[in-house]
């Protein structure tokens, strides 16, 4: 099956194969770092952020926590106004190169990825991603396996993604974490297909049917799903049809202020608000000030 490009390996399989790897070397890092990462790092990963309040804090314990076992990747999450990037950078230590680099950045990106979505129930899909190496021979998956955007040759790795999800819950407990740990690594090493995440259809045909207001059987319908399915759906993924709806006005609505010159008028029309009053008051209660206010802050 080595020998054939096109051969696909069934993902118990390959988490056997993972498995026994870590077991046979005692590295849960495949001897790509600069000292192990022992065999039960990931265990103790999970319980630093079990614990954790929303998906902001587990991901900052994560980052402190993975700095302490790991010396060759330093992991950290930035913000801005409209959207959140988990950044990786290597560090003086990191000597991987080929194959070894691309791996060691795939597989860091996809633990926190993995453990993220486990976390807050939904998937934790990127907008975009930058990765500080060539373009490798398998680049043509990027797009299914981490984001629908991606560049090569970056100083380091920068994966973007939407600012409300570090507001997301952790809905997990003991209980979930045991089964879960049962599973690892199948848990975190199955990949996270787009297509499948019925939050991000649904927010993209809120957005697509923009100044209109879609309804919720209306976009089920759109989805090709009953709306009972759909509510059942965004249920299993932790949101609901208003949290996706609010949270794509408001971010557009945050964009829109930052990085262009439109008029609050045309704003407010353009996110199918009533009038400018509806609008004003939508926005105060999304960030705690008015979208004028919020503009010239900004913009200073």
């Amino acid at each position: 099956m080595m020998a054939d490009p096109e051969a696909r390996i069934p993902v118990a399989r390959y988490a056997s194969l993972y498995r026994l790897l870590t077991e046979r070397i005692n590295d849960e890092g495949f001897a790509l770092f600069s000292r192990p990462v022992r065999r039960g790092s990931f265990e103790f990963l999970c319980r630093a952020v079990l614990s954790s309040a929303d998906l902001d804090e587990a991901l900052q314990r994560a980052g402190r926590y993975l700095g302490l076992v790991l010396d060759d990747l330093a992991i950290e999450i930035r913000r801005s106004e409209t959207s959140a990037q988990l950044h990786i950078r290597p560090t003086a230590t990191f000597q991987a190169s080929g194959a070894g680099r691309v791996f060691a950045f795939e597989w860091l990106l996809r633990l926190i990825n993995g453990l993220g979505a486990w976390l807050i129930a939904r998937p934790l899909a990127f907008d975009a991603v930058e990765f500080p190496y060539p373009q490798p021979p398998h680049a043509f998956d990027y797009g299914l396996v981490f984001a629908p955007q991606y560049t090569f040759d970056t100083p380091g790795l920068v994966a973007h993604f939407p600012l409300d999800y570090l507001f997301a819950p952790v809905r997990r407990d003991e209980t979930a974490l045991r089964l879960f740990l049962s599973e690892a690594p199948a848990s975190i090493t199955t990949l996270y297909r787009r297509d499948r995440a019925v939050s991000l259809r649904a927010r993209d045909a809120i957005r697509a049917a923009l100044p209109e207001q879609r309804t919720l059987p209306e976009v089920a319908r759109m989805l090709f799903l009953s709306p009972r399915t759909l509510h059942r759906r965004l249920e299993e993924e932790g949101t609901t049809f208003r949290t996706i709806r609010d949270g794509l006005r408001r971010d557009l609505a945050m964009e829109w202020l930052t990085k262009s010159q439109r008029p609050l008028g045309r704003i407010a029309a353009d996110l199918g608000f009533a009038d400018a009053s509806a609008f004003y008051r939508a926005f105060t209660g999304w960030t705690g000030e008015g979208p004028r206010q919020f503009r010239l802050r900004t913009r200073s």
